[in-house]
């Protein structure tokens, strides 16, 4: 991954967590509090059992995204923050798991 590349995605992390914050949850980056490789991208006490990556690049690879986010997130539930520039913020998850998410809110 080159400078430029790795620049977008400090970035992008900063974004994701300002909007967390815009909508009332504590949140920063993660690697720059936790340090180690495996740390989530978002670091957020409310929402302790997900594990968010975010990727800000213009062509994803979802499926290959979507199998790192589980990998790195053991037991939590992974989600995954993505925009392109120019584009609102989209979140990615399991069905499954927004399925589970959907009946326990109501």
């Amino acid at each position: 991954m080159g400078k430029k590349s790795r620049d977008k995605g400090k970035v992008g992390e900063r974004e994701f967590a300002a909007l967390l914050r815009e909508h009332g949850f504590n949140a920063r980056r993660g690697v720059q509090y936790q340090g180690g490789p495996d740390s989530p991208d978002i670091q957020c006490d409310d929402l302790g059992e997900y594990h968010i990556e975010v990727k800000r690049c213009e062509n994803l690879s979802l499926y290959k995204a979507v199998k790192q986010a589980i990998q790195d997130a053991g037991e939590k539930i992974p989600i995954i923050g993505h925009r392109r520039n120019n584009q609102e913020w989209l979140c990615i998850m399991k069905a499954d798991d927004l399925l589970d998410l959907i009946k326990g809110a109501r």
